[in-house]
């Protein structure tokens, strides 16, 4: 028997009796490692004489691939020996680990539930930041220096003269700033005022606001688009109402009522949205930041609303206090898996 053949079966013999992968390591550095027995006859085949080279080199491939196929072998049995074992001390007889399955939060529902049926009128998503200046929050808007909304005890003010956004009508202004017209966007996210928290107030509170800016668009376009949403969410047969009222950043400006039999106590008109034609105003103040004449009041038309998207859910869900938005109370929250 050549030296490499006993190399061989030695290994082979290492390989059938090693009960864990450590050992298996140690094998095959043992013989086929940089520094192996069977590995060191490929240096030696440089001192073999041309007859002898081609049996010796038949032989080391032979040895190789046989130590090999035996080490992958013995170590898919070793692993399989180990998972088994594992499995066995398990008692298949107890019952499951149950698993709690989470859900989206209310306030999160009734977003995605107003950005789909928005989409479906082909309302864009855009989105702007938080913190904002004074132009885009009030001066964009129409809004004078001496009004209420500006005062320190209505709007948070940041040490560097920015504020936290009051509504995310700053979003249409950027969205303007940043496309000529026709537009079609809708803004969602957090708005933040200092109101006094209480069962229908919070300092932080979520809007969907909505612009469409296209020729001749009129109060009856305002009108259909906002009727339509109010049945997709509230149910076919809710009743729509619109009033007048005043916003310094539509002209006309109205609020929008639903009364729907599918909610608590159906046969109130609840106020539920702001919205209005956009004041020639904010066109102005849009071209001027701008430099062109893109929105020109003479030549466009839009209109703007705004929805409170936590009042919303409240009527919706019928959930008496806003306040349970934000405790994290898996009680309340778990109604709505």
């Amino acid at each position: 028997m050549h030296p490499l053949e006993q190399l061989r079966d030695d290994a082979l013999r290492e390989i059938a009796a090693a009960r864990d992968e450590k050992s298996l390591e140690g094998v095959r550095v043992e013989y086929l490692g940089k520094s192996g027995s069977i590995s060191e006859w490929g240096e030696r085949m440089k001192t073999l004489g041309k007859e002898e080279r081609p049996v010796v080199g038949k032989l080391l491939n032979q040895a190789r691939k046989a130590v090999t196929a035996a080490l992958d072998q013995r170590a898919g049995k070793v692993r399989a020996d180990k998972e088994s074992d594992a499995l066995a001390s398990i008692d298949v007889s107890l019952p499951g680990t149950p698993h709690n399955t989470g859900s989206l939060h209310p306030l999160h529902q009734m977003h995605e539930r107003g950005i789909q049926i928005f989409r479906r009128m082909g309302f864009a998503l855009a989105e702007g930041p938080d913190i904002e200046t004074e132009w885009y929050c009030f001066d964009a808007l129409n809004t004078p220096p001496d009004h209420p909304a500006r005062n320190e005890q209505d709007t948070f003010y940041l040490p560097d003269g920015r504020l936290l956004r009051t509504h995310t009508s700053t979003v249409q202004i950027r969205a303007m700033e940043s496309a000529p017209p026709p537009i079609r966007v809708i803004a969602s996210g957090a708005a933040y005022r200092r109101d006094e928290l209480d069962a229908t107030h919070s300092p932080q509170f979520h809007q969907i606001e909505g612009l469409y800016v296209d020729e001749n668009v009129s109060v009856a376009d305002l009108k259909g688009e906002l009727e339509f949403f109010m049945r997709e969410l509230f149910g076919a047969d809710s009743e729509v109402q619109f009033r007048p009222h005043f916003f310094p950043f539509t002209e006309p400006s109205l609020e929008v009522y639903v009364r729907s039999k599918a909610l608590k106590g159906g046969e109130q008109w609840i106020e539920v949205a702001g919205c209005g034609i956009v004041h020639p105003a904010v066109f102005e103040a849009v071209n001027k930041a701008r430099g062109d004449n893109a929105y020109d009041p003479e030549k466009w038309s839009g209109y703007a609303f705004g929805l409170g998207m936590d009042r919303l859910a409240m009527i919706l869900f019928e959930i008496p206090d806003i306040r349970l938005f934000s405790q994290n109370d898996l009680r309340f929250l778990k109604q709505f898996a």
